[in-house]
């Protein structure tokens, strides 16, 4: 989640605006040379350790040859990706193609650093929604995700079977289940409520499928979906814990046999893999009345355009991210990364060859984009939601007043 780091970048540097803009200086729109004439494109990303970097870069790698072109790739942590951005933009010396955190495409654009793919001939045609929102800012297109990824239900199938219970569907299911799940050495499930924006991630799928939502944070639909929180770790069905562990964390307790179900994504599924004693299904996050539909937080990266004073190359950058987002590529991608396409025509074929991601594609259909309401403004809304979770989950606030403490209110 790297919108915490843009926002502290943005604050701490009031000039990054006026640099971005400048760097658009560099997308005057000369006149260039044939696009045939352009050989090389620079590319930066985040992808930086194993499995993922090797297998991002053959899908480079393959887009690069059908282009007839080579790559130059540089990868860094992502917590350094922003930062490094806003260097490059000062210095002109964006890359030709740039992957961003798909949250943190509409504050780039904001700035004037991106060139708008409509106007080199892409479009988001068969896209779901909410990265089609992700990716879009002021009624243009600046970037597009291969795959995606979502969060869900995973659940522990033989400590199901032991107990006698059904995957849960609702969310007074979801307490009993989870309640008679639990014993001595195990939760009945395990999540992250924990101070970050990774907390907040984890707490959208019940807000949102609740109705509550992020441009009202004191709504009733808000509250109940917090209670929810507070009653499975008031019951003893969730560790107290949960207030300072990362997804990873709660992947842990699962794998160990500590937690009989969890909510998490499919990048957890080769580590649950290594552990081929926990049998595991994933359903979608439960519902708390029966006439709502789930809806859940999009993760994922887009590859972006930065302008570029050289036309024949900025469009060679935009044919590459074309590439990037073929059917192919994304079949390709979403079957190696454990994540999903994002072209709604795939994701059924995708569920029949990849069955361990049938939840995870059911999910994403109906799934939101972090910034699709608030846009630049989303990172406020997370603070307010994470710092709520924590004043309810540790008693400092009843579920219906927290976020009114938190918002400062």
């Amino acid at each position: 989640m790297i919108s915490k780091r843009i926002a502290a970048a943005l604050a701490g540097a009031t000039t990054v605006s006026l640099l971005l803009v400048a760097c658009g200086d560099n997308g005057g729109q000369s006149p260039a040379s044939s696009g045939d004439s352009v050989k090389s494109l620079t590319i930066l990303d985040y992808y930086n350790n194993d499995p993922d970097k090797s297998l991002v870069q053959k899908g480079l790698d393959s887009c690069a040859s059908k282009l007839g072109i080579t790559i130059q790739r540089e990868t860094v942590p992502g917590d350094t990706l922003i930062q490094k951005v806003l260097q490059q933009a000062s210095s002109k010396t964006l890359p030709d193609v740039l992957m961003l955190d798909n949250p943190d495409v509409q504050q780039i654009a904001a700035t004037g650093a991106l060139a708008p793919l409509n106007d080199m001939g892409l479009n988001a045609d068969g896209v779901i929604q909410g990265m089609v929102d992700a990716t879009s800012y002021q009624g243009k297109l600046y970037g597009l995700a291969p795959v995606t990824n979502t969060i869900a239900l995973f659940y522990n199938k033989d400590m199901l079977a032991e107990a006698g219970v059904q995957p849960p569907k609702t969310w007074d299911e979801l307490k009993a289940t989870a309640k008679k799940l639990t014993k001595p050495g195990r939760y009945g499930i395990a999540f992250n409520a924990n101070a970050t924006y990774e907390g907040s991630w984890q707490f959208l799928p019940a807000m949102w499928t609740n109705g509550g939502d992020e441009t009202d944070l004191t709504s009733p639909q808000v509250a109940e979906a917090l209670q929810l929180w507070v009653d499975l770790v008031k019951s003893g069905s969730a560790s107290k814990s949960v207030i300072n562990w990362t997804q990873g964390d709660a992947k842990d307790q699962f794998a160990a046999g500590k937690a009989a179900m969890m909510v998490n994504g499919p990048w957890q599924i080769p580590a649950l893999e290594k552990v081929p004693n926990v049998k595991w299904d994933v359903v979608t996050f439960p519902l708390n009345k029966p006439d709502q539909t789930p809806v859940a937080p999009l993760g994922g990266e887009a590859w972006t355009v930065p302008l570029n004073k050289d036309q024949a190359k900025q469009q060679k950058a935009a044919d590459f991210v074309k590439c990037l987002n073929s059917d192919e590529n994304e079949l390709a991608w979403a079957k190696a990364r454990f994540t999903l396409p994002t072209k709604t025509a795939l994701l059924d074929q995708y569920a029949k060859e990849v069955p361990s991601m049938k939840a995870f594609a059911e999910q994403v259909k109906t799934a939101r984009a972090r910034t699709g309401k608030l846009g630049d403004k989303w990172p406020d809304a997370a603070k307010v939601i994470y710092q709520a979770i924590q004043l309810a989950l540790t008693g400092k606030a009843s579920a219906q007043d927290a976020f009114k403490q938190a918002s400062g209110g």
